[in-house]
């Protein structure tokens, strides 16, 4: 199984499972950075840093067992499947099902929908728009989205519960792209939330973060589409506690 990080949040007793390996190339993947959860004390802050060096892949992974072991030691109500990208993982509805019925756990799944997931024992989604323009979406992440929007509407027609989520990146994934976005959204339906998240600038590229001002530009812009539209601009305190279990 390519589970290689947990991490736990005790006062919501939420569970963070994360994934090693991607069906997409983006450029400004945070793995790139920083392949541990951004949210620890002893990394949250070295991802602002341009000194940081590339991050390098994990040396060991867990088997389903070990996760379920593990597991078993803490309080869980939630569990968010997150990476690079959960669904490319073969033993992920497995373990999804075991925890259901371990835990009776509420599950989340973090995707970019290039693969249409087993959706049995998954509650929620939260679906990562890249980009709505195919040749920039090629550009970011080394493919077309075609297939991406079409499962975007099939998942949402399956009744999961169904998450938006994209990248602000000034003057790439800009103001224009993120309303062609949440045009996209509307039109399978308005209702569906949407979060816009700051760049953090990673590896060689020539983007810069966006300024408050710029998020809350693309935030308003949004907004005349969708009903529920919110932002990151990275300089957000936590809610509550982050550990590394391991």
């Amino acid at each position: 199984m390519n589970v290689y990080h947990i991490t736990y949040a005790p006062t919501v007793k939420t569970v963070h499972l994360h994934f090693w390996g991607c069906n997409l190339s983006c450029r400004a993947c945070l793995l790139l950075k920083e392949i541990y959860d951004c949210h620890l004390a002893e990394t949250k802050n070295g991802i602002f840093s341009k000194e940081r060096e590339t991050a390098e892949a994990p040396q060991r992974f867990l088997s389903l067992i070990e996760v379920m072991e593990i597991l078993g030691k803490l309080e869980v109500r939630g569990i968010v499947f997150m990476g690079a990208e959960p669904a490319i993982d073969s033993q992920l509805p497995q373990l999804a099902e075991s925890l259901h019925k371990e835990f009776k756990s509420y599950n989340i799944l973090l995707t970019n929908g290039f693969i249409f997931a087993d959706l049995k024992h998954i509650d929620e989604m939260v679906f990562s728009i890249k980009a709505y323009s195919d040749n920039l979406h090629r550009h970011y992440t080394g493919k077309s989205n075609k297939n991406a929007l079409e499962n975007f509407t099939k998942y949402h027609q399956s009744g999961v519960k169904l998450r938006a989520e994209s990248i602000f990146i000034p003057e790439y994934i800009d103001c224009p792209e993120i309303e062609k976005i949440s045009k996209f959204i509307a039109h399978v339906n308005k209702s569906i939330p949407y979060r816009i998240g700051a760049y953090i600038p990673i590896g060689d590229n020539p983007w810069r973060r966006p300024t408050p001002e710029e998020m809350e530009k693309a935030t308003s812009i949004a907004r005349k589409h969708l009903d529920s539209v919110s932002c990151l601009t990275g300089n957000e305190e936590l809610k509550f506690e982050v550990l590394r279990v391991i």
